[in-house]
């Protein structure tokens, strides 16, 4: 384990830190670069990356820190992985880009179509490539709506989302998307949308009499599409762990209620495996671990490790065939669709994803993990729910562990934290209270086993200067 010097006096160079080679770095970044959640100062203590070993990254000053989100959820197989740098030169010395355009394919793709037809939902065989998670999901809208125009039911258009749920921040995955904080710069949002409860087993309050927490959360979709009308109603989309939201794992009655639902009202179910695809939750896919099957699901992340931008959706057999008989023209394009490099990369990636079991590796290892974090933090006053699946895990911090009542916004007990762990050697993200975890799928035990020390520190350190104050 390194310790980071943070803001200290170089007793070699006699100058502060602020003068080291990552400050400069970041001096030439603020003059030029806006950034994903762009605020202006807030970079100024921000890493500059410049290599990876594994489950490690490597910033400009030579440190390391343990990659405890793998980047954003996708870099699953870790850093430095030759084959797919490989993947990639070889398939740009023969040819470094094709349109995807009616009329033109390119071979990476057609193999990369057969192979997910492979893995995916025995029911979805179909493929439509874009350049990640934010297309993904405006492919879907646009694809809902059109099946159901073909179908003879143009005013189904609606989108019905979760509160908490994250699709994305294209103009239309914004507004499907439930963290309410990406929203008031930008509205109005675009019409149609609607979001019901997250099922969140530590905070969801079921009405009385119901069956079950699980079955009263998923009749919130019931509601909400009675209460639109069904007949407007084109989609439903859920991650099957919830992710950025704060790594919600549903209970387990609860997809398959979704499911009935949806078939019930004829909604389509849209399952967004942008993190949870590719053996995250160590299964293949999600919606695997409830034994339902979606009509649309939309990835990206993983399929790559996140070594090139590329995403797609995959349509059941029967909306294909809908699609397939109409003889119009579904009038929707990207010029990076079915790009022959990112294809070749992926399937490098799910060469790699299969070779190496991930979804077995993730399964042992999130138990692993799961144990060392409880033995790390459940007994502490103000840890109120450690829960995850496969490699996908989250801390929620609150104020009162016997109430649930959570921290007042102003503390910043999150970003305290994670600031901490930063210190310490780890670099991740949080929402909110909640602390995110999920490293690449080839972290060692022992590196996970650093993790839950980590961040149990980092946990003791913030409550003991929050109870001094």
């Amino acid at each position: 384990m390194i310790v980071l010097i943070s803001y200290q006096q170089d007793p070699d160079r006699g100058i502060k830190m602020s003068d080291s080679k990552e400050s400069l770095l970041l001096d030439r970044d603020s003059a030029h670069l806006i950034h994903s959640l762009h605020v202006s100062g807030a970079h100024d203590s921000g890493k500059v990356w410049v290599s990876g070993e594994g489950s490690y990254l490597i910033d400009a000053n030579g440190d390391r820190f343990i990659d405890g989100l793998s980047g954003l959820w996708c870099n699953t197989a870790g850093s430095g992985r030759s084959e797919l740098a490989e993947a990639a030169a070889k398939q740009m010395s023969s040819l470094g880009y094709a349109s995807g355009y009616i009329g033109s394919s390119n071979p990476r793709a057609i193999e990369l179509a057969e192979r997910l037809a492979k893995i995916t939902y025995p029911n979805i065989n179909h493929f439509f490539m874009t350049s990640g998670g934010g297309e993904s999901t405006d492919s879907n809208i646009k694809l809902a709506r059109y099946y159901w125009k073909v179908r003879g039911k143009p005013k189904k258009t609606k989108v019905i989302g979760r509160h908490l749920g994250y699709h994305g921040v294209t103009f239309a995955a914004m507004s499907a998307t439930g963290i309410e904080s990406y929203w008031p710069m930008f509205e109005p949002r675009m019409p149609g949308f609607s979001h019901i409860p997250s099922p969140y087993p530590y905070r969801y309050d079921p009405t009385e009499n119901a069956v079950s927490q699980g079955i009263a959360a998923a009749n919130e979709l019931e509601k909400q599409i009675l209460s639109e009308g069904p007949d407007t109603v084109a989609m439903f989309i859920a991650e099957p762990v919830q992710g950025s939201g704060g790594v919600i794992v549903p209970q387990e009655d609860y997809f398959p209620r979704i499911r009935e639902i949806c078939d019930q009202y004829e909604v389509l179910l849209v399952a967004d495996e942008v993190i949870t695809g590719f053996g995250r939750t160590g299964k293949m896919f999600g919606l695997e671990h409830w034994g339902v099957q979606p009509d649309l699901i939309q990835f990206a992340k993983a399929i790559t490790s996140g070594y090139f931008p590329l995403g797609g959706v995959g349509i059941s057999d029967e909306i294909a065939t809908v699609l397939n008989d109409s003889n119009t023209p579904w009038m929707h394009c990207y010029t990076y669709s079915s790009h022959p490099v990112g294809c070749a990369v992926a399937l490098a990636m799910l060469d790699i994803i299969e070779t190496e079991d991930f979804v077995s590796q993730a399964k042992t290892k999130g138990a692993h993990l799961l144990v060392k974090l409880k033995d790390a933090l459940m007994d502490h006053p103000n840890v109120g729910d450690i829960r995850g699946l496969g490699l996908m895990c989250g801390i929620e911090l609150v104020k009162d562990k016997t109430t649930k009542l959570p921290f007042n916004p102003s503390d910043d007990i999150g970003g305290q934290v994670n600031r901490e762990t930063i210190k310490r050697g780890m670099f991740s993200r949080v929402r909110g209270d909640v602390y995110c975890i999920a490293p690449p799928i080839t972290t060692s035990e022992d590196t996970l086993d650093d993790i839950a020390n980590i961040l149990g520190d980092s946990v003791n350190a913030v409550m003991q200067r929050q109870t001094m104050n």
